[in-house]
């Protein structure tokens, strides 16, 4: 695997998106109660590997499903809780969860490829260095997200989907094919 691998230590953070990296994308529509939520096969595993591997975890993700009054951001509040919790008791780690409830089409909105939820998690941790930092995501804004501040960039292909290569540095058939790629590096 690439020799950049073996410099990620323990001063390093790793951005993931939600939807199509830890948990199941539902096609045209959004998770609006936990019920709907449904990890991605490995994603407990990975998670495990890479809470040692990293000193952040962060959650970044566009969530324009409030925007569109499909649910609220206390329904998104549970869900996320939910999530920390059983990813907490499985042996892993979220440390934070940013995300932005805009739609697509509205004007200066927080969404990814934007870097405001960056920069919220680098008010709330200091000590966030981007050019150490990883963001592990399933599309382009993703990719574009992590390029626009200054992060290595993993794309996760788990459908197959076509994503030119010259918008990402690395890429992976799931999350815990990443967290294998790593693991052992420390």
């Amino acid at each position: 695997m690439s020799e950049f691998f073996h410099h990620i230590d323990s001063n390093w953070t790793l951005f993931l998106d939600r939807d199509g990296v830890i948990n199941k994308r539902p096609p045209g529509d959004y998770i609006k109660k936990w019920e709907e939520f449904e990890f991605l096969p490995g994603v407990q595993d990975a998670l495990n590997i890479l809470s040692k591997k990293f000193t952040r975890i962060i959650v970044i993700t566009n969530q324009q499903g409030i925007g569109k009054g499909l649910m609220t951001e206390e329904d998104l509040q549970k869900i996320h809780q939910k999530m920390k919790a059983y990813v907490t008791k499985n042996g892993g780690r979220i440390d934070a969860i940013y995300y932005c409830p805009d739609l697509a089409g509205a004007e200066n909105n927080c969404r990814k490829p934007g870097t405001f939820m960056a920069e919220q998690a680098k008010r709330d941790f200091p000590e966030i260095d981007f050019s150490k930092s990883v963001m592990v995501g399933d599309t382009l804004s993703d990719m574009e997200f992590g390029r626009n501040t200054g992060m290595k960039t993993v794309f996760i292909n788990s459908d197959n989907s076509f994503l030119d290569p010259a918008t990402y540095d690395y890429s992976f058939i799931d999350l815990l094919a990443f967290a294998k790629a790593i693991g052992g590096n420390r």
